[in-house]
């Protein structure tokens, strides 16, 4: 059983920010009404602003409406995608694009339906290099005949140039932001070098924001709405 309690769509599956999550995911499909969306990276200005765990909880909410969902690695200088779910490291996207491993052989269920995940593998002297060769860019592709959803954790924008290159094969992007940690100069520029390669930016994620209060109002709200429901049935 692989461990996911750091997955708050897992762990509390009714809590606010679980709810927060599905909010996100139905943006992304009515996005997906003019333009496609299948393949979406997510990156952010700096590290440790919670793209990992964005990722992961977004992916476990498309995987609940019976999706098939994939995480792909796409950090191949400081990948994180198998802590969130604790499983192994040793074989993964790069033993593919070299030939050393099929797909098959290296993509890992998770204890969601739906849900694989694919680690990064051997880190590469050449991250750049690998990540915006013609193998990668044939291998994404692939991904699209088997799976409703794919999810590419990438590196921080503003620290390596490799979300870009990732932005251009990918269908969206998601910018993720930690509040009272991101710097605003350095999320313009990341914002702009994003832009600058073309790619479709869905929106921005806001993270690690604490609202007081936010729980209270929430149990509130869904209290009086299944209140009134009830009054509503005894009206009848």
């Amino acid at each position: 059983m692989k461990n996911m309690n750091r997955i708050i769509s897992v762990r509390n599956p009714k809590s606010p920010i679980a709810e927060a999550y599905r909010g996100i995911r139905t943006s992304i499909e009515f996005s997906n009404l003019d333009k496609e969306l299948k393949v979406i990276n997510v990156t952010s200005s700096t590290q440790n602003e919670g793209k990992s765990t964005v990722i992961a909880n977004l992916a476990v909410s498309f995987a609940n409406l019976d999706k098939k969902v994939l995480i792909m690695e796409g950090d191949l200088r400081n990948p994180s995608v198998h802590r969130m779910f604790n499983i192994s490291n040793v074989e993964g996207l790069t033993d593919i694009l070299l030939g050393n491993k099929n797909f098959t052989e290296c993509v890992h269920c998770t204890d969601v339906r739906n849900l694989h995940v694919l680690t990064c593998g051997p880190i590469p002297p050449n991250p750049s290099e690998m990540l915006s060769s013609k193998k990668i860019k044939d291998f994404v592709e692939s991904l699209r005949d088997y799976y409703d959803y794919v999810f590419i954790d990438a590196p921080p924008i503003g620290i390596v140039t490799d979300a870009g290159i990732i932005s251009t094969y990918t269908d969206g992007c998601i910018f993720v932001v930690g509040a009272g940690e991101a710097d605003i100069e350095m999320a313009k520029i990341s914002k702009e070098r994003l832009e600058k390669v073309g790619a479709n930016i869905l929106g921005v994620v806001l993270n690690k924001f604490e609202a007081s209060g936010a729980n209270g109002y929430y149990n509130y709200y869904y209290e009086q709405d299944t209140r009134s429901r009830r009054r509503g049935r005894r009206k009848r």
